[in-house]
């Protein structure tokens, strides 16, 4: 090990600074723990959530390199709120069912095909479980060379089911028009492809392409058909993807997390960052005020930490919304 006051004077001065960096990140997470806690309990009151899990490389200092470990995400579709957690790199299916019961979430949970949110809420009476019709239409996709005839059925159905809602979008529809529309239109394209891949999934190898994508929907499909209880419900799960890249783009630049504590941190960060992305929020002006507010809230009431999250925040500050920057800059 090298101590500081054994490396040369500039390497001396970079420790230093380093140090320096790290306990004011560290006391900066902390204030900011809170609304990160409060943000959480926003997430999981909502009725319709989006989860996704990606791997981030923390350091291991007994291995002496770094270990592929898990952040979990998980977004309210229609609050458009994202929290970020990280528990000890796991990325079992007790962790999202911990969350989901510490905060008494009920209501839809669309996520992929990973069989650990199948383990975690299969006999849930309070979690319905929605899949990702993206994640079943690439293994069709992957299939097509193999089995063209077979894959681009598949894929034709899939296509008029987005099609469905495309049309919906384009007139305008309520959440309720959407859903009888998809009942008159889409739920009979459904119930007829759950039929065909009952009879076609028999005449494929479960090891070629085309066993494994009939497989991967039809274990999938009647989570798929519970997309037409609701209009508001997605077909996939393209949000909380979207939302999950940052991190995973980020993973080129910081390159690993120091430790586990240094993985939570970052969660918290993500979280409050991501979620003024989604309400183009300007994320410098909303941390540099609530980093300078959050000393003086230390006994802060819930409504109080709710109204410092950026979705609440910004109503009281419409000057820092980005949309809104911008029209001003182009005037």
């Amino acid at each position: 090990v090298l101590y500081p006051n054994k490396l040369p004077e500039s390497e001396r001065v970079c420790s230093g600074i380093c140090s320096t960096l790290d306990g004011w990140f560290r006391k900066t997470v902390e204030l900011l723990k809170p609304l990160y806690e409060e943000l959480k309990r926003e997430v999981f009151s909502c009725d319709y959530v989006q989860a996704d899990e990606t791997t981030v490389p923390v350091i291991n200092r007994e291995k002496h390199k770094a270990d592929k470990e898990y952040l979990w995400m998980v977004r309210s579709v229609m609050e458009k709120l994202v929290i970020f957690h990280y528990d000890g790199g796991s990325r079992a299916g007790a962790v999202i069912e911990s969350l989901a019961n510490h905060y008494h979430f009920k209501g839809y949970l669309q996520c992929d095909g990973f069989a650990g949110y199948e383990t975690a809420f299969k006999t849930s009476p309070n979690v319905r479980l929605l899949n990702c019709l993206v994640h079943i239409r690439r293994h069709f996709e992957q299939a097509l060379d193999e089995n063209r005839e077979m894959a681009q059925h598949a894929l034709t159905q899939i296509q008029y089911i987005y099609k469905i809602d495309h049309c919906c979008d384009k007139a305008g529809f309520s959440y309720e028009e959407r859903k009888a529309k998809r009942l008159e239109l889409a739920k009979p394209v459904m119930e007829a492809m759950k039929v065909w891949m009952e009879t076609e999934g028999i005449k494929y190898s479960p090891n070629s392409l085309a066993g494994k994508a009939i497989t991967y929907a039809y274990t999938r499909w009647d989570n798929m058909m519970t997309c037409l209880e609701d209009g508001r419900l997605l077909w996939d799960n393209n949000l909380a993807e979207n939302v999950i890249r940052p991190i995973t783009l980020g993973r080129k630049n910081y390159l690993f997390c120091g430790n586990h504590e240094a993985a939570v941190n970052m969660s918290v960060i993500c979280s409050l960052l991501a979620t003024c992305k989604a309400h183009d929020v300007n994320p410098r002006e909303y941390l540099n005020d609530v980093i300078a507010q959050m000393p003086y809230h230390k006994k802060a009431t819930q409504e109080e930490l709710l109204n410092l999250l950026p979705h609440k925040w910004k109503l009281k500050h419409p000057e820092c919304v980005l949309t809104r920057q911008k029209e001003e800059s182009c005037n």
